[in-house]
């Protein structure tokens, strides 16, 4: 059975560092993992790392996963259930992408292909480095707003390039916005906050 775990957030947000440090340590715990994205030359993932932990990474091209290109994602999800069998796999969307979206293609795929699916955490990385930017321009905030409100987990990224202050500026920022997910601050330089947010990871199931 295939747990779907989406790790989304605005361009720059550190989304792709977070999935391969994360990727990692999951294989490196014996959990096969399959990554998707929306353009898989952002991706450096040489091929010494994927043989090394055993990564499978698929592009789903042509388009936004969340709007143009949801047949992709279906068939991309099937052909995985079918041939790879992954544990669990790590969606990373466009920086403009509405997690909703995917997390309704995910369960229409579980519905239409009959594919064994858990759905585990939508994950939505804030950038505390930029997180007046990100709240102040107003095409940019309705985004960041729409990609908060969807997720189960809101991700403080960078923290290790801010101040405790803004740390707890950022917290309150996204609370106003979500007041029911979980907020963890990471930092992928120094490592913190990865070891709980793997615990999340691995140990919550949605139904679909």
């Amino acid at each position: 059975m295939m747990k779907i775990v989406q790790i989304a957030g605005y361009l720059g947000s550190g989304k792709t560092t977070l999935i391969i440090d994360v990727a990692k340590r999951l294989a490196g715990q014996g959990v096969k993992i399959a990554i998707l994205v929306n353009d898989i030359g952002a991706v450096p993932v040489d091929g010494a790392v994927m043989q090394e932990y055993g990564l499978t990474v698929k592009d789903i091209g042509g388009g936004c996963i969340c709007c143009q290109v949801v047949g992709s994602l279906m068939t991309t999800l099937d052909n995985l259930a079918k041939g790879v069998h992954p544990d669990m796999v790590i969606i990373e969307p466009t920086g403009i992408a509405v997690p909703e979206s995917i997390r309704q293609t995910v369960l229409m795929a579980n519905k239409k292909r009959a594919i064994t699916m858990e759905l585990g955490h939508t994950i939505v990385l804030f950038d505390t480095s930029r997180a007046e930017k990100l709240l102040t321009y107003d095409t940019l905030k309705r985004l960041v707003t729409t990609q908060v409100k969807d997720a189960t987990i809101v991700v403080l990224s960078k923290a290790d390039l801010v101040t405790g202050r803004d740390i707890e500026a950022s917290v309150q920022a996204v609370r106003a916005i979500n007041a029911s997910a979980e907020i963890i601050p990471v930092s992928t330089i120094s490592g913190s906050g990865i070891a709980l947010l793997m615990d999340r990871i691995q140990n919550v199931v949605v139904p679909v």
